[in-house]
């Protein structure tokens, strides 16, 4: 499935601000599954300094420094990725899932794709014995990894309510478990939370979902902003799998990757230290929109090219 990628992330501020740094991981990365075509990727105002990297996992990541001052910070991403579904796997033949908690922690790889990553603990998922402890309904004694993984997708998916006012971005699993409401990170960080203290290895995948459904499919939730879903060690011969305890969906060709670590804290769209006073607000618009007879890359991409920097996929930061 081929998609035109379009996103505007706008901060306002009450008071200018006279020196900023951010951390932007808002541009679709290569993977297995997914082919980036060509991106573009432009703030405002100028930085007056522009670096790119990719982190431990893989993910892109830019830094970036403003020194004038300024009363909004606008970052706009277009790009178009083909995504492939993988392989069909029958939840039923995958091993057992103590045997795939014996199986990573014995793993002896500590690369990036390790499933030795995504054991333990991380800062912001601690475990919770009462997580663990709803989570272990859905494995009892020899059921197959991947289907105790979807039975503890869709348990979640039915018990708790996407509330969008419920929570914010640095509300604890714990707390939202409790309120059984919250958003899509909420809701990847409670799954996260429960595989763990299992002792099976779960990975948090931050990016979109495709905004016009398929005829006949309901619009599925969070398909306007960054989305948040979780990625199941199912052991060697499986390997990797996305479950979407949102919209209980076993992940496919709806779902474009931005970045992927151990938490929220790892993949975070924005961050970074700013100096000023007052409040802020954040406004995001998304669009993920399939291609195939009109697409609309070509409009974005000029948009994002009358920004101020415009670095290709790849190159670097280049003046209009």
């Amino acid at each position: 499935m081929m998609y035109d990628i379009l996103q505007t992330t706008s901060y306002r501020y009450a008071y200018p601000v006279p020196v900023a740094r951010h951390v932007v991981r808002m541009v679709p990365v290569d993977q297995s599954g997914q082919r980036v075509i060509v991106s573009h990727f432009a703030v405002e105002p100028e930085p007056v300094e522009w670096r790119e990297e990719r982190d431990f996992f893989g993910n892109k990541v830019v830094h970036i420094r403003i020194e004038t001052a300024h009363t909004s910070f606008v970052v706009r991403t277009s790009a178009r990725v083909v995504v492939e579904a993988g392989p069909l796997h029958d939840p039923l033949s995958s091993p057992a899932w103590e045997a795939v908690r014996e199986a990573a922690f014995t793993c002896a790889d500590i690369g990036p794709s390790s499933p030795a990553h995504h054991l333990f603990a991380s800062p912001a998922v601690p475990l919770s014995a009462p997580i663990t402890k709803w989570a272990a309904r859905s494995f009892p004694p020899g059921r197959p990894m991947l289907e105790g993984a979807i039975d503890l997708m869709n348990r979640l998916h039915e018990e708790f309510t996407y509330d969008s006012r419920a929570t914010d971005v640095s509300t604890p699993p714990l707390e939202a478990f409790e309120m059984r409401a919250g958003v899509c990170q909420d809701f990847a960080h409670i799954m996260i939370a429960g595989l763990r203290g299992l002792g099976l290895p779960a990975a948090y995948v931050s990016g979109f979902l495709r905004t016009e459904p398929p005829p006949g499919k309901e619009r599925l939730q969070g398909a306007d902003a960054t989305h948040a879903w979780v990625s199941v060690w199912c052991g060697e011969d499986i390997g990797w799998q996305g479950l979407d305890p949102t919209n209980a969906l076993v992940v496919a060709t709806d779902h474009v990757v931005l970045a992927h670590g151990r938490d929220y804290s790892d993949v975070a769209p924005i961050g970074g230290v700013l100096f000023g006073s007052g409040r802020q607000k954040l406004s995001v618009a998304v669009d993920v929109i399939p291609v195939v007879e009109k697409p609309v890359l070509g409009e974005a991409a000029r948009a994002a090219r009358s920004g101020p920097v415009t670095p290709a996929s790849g190159g670097a930061p280049a003046k209009s």
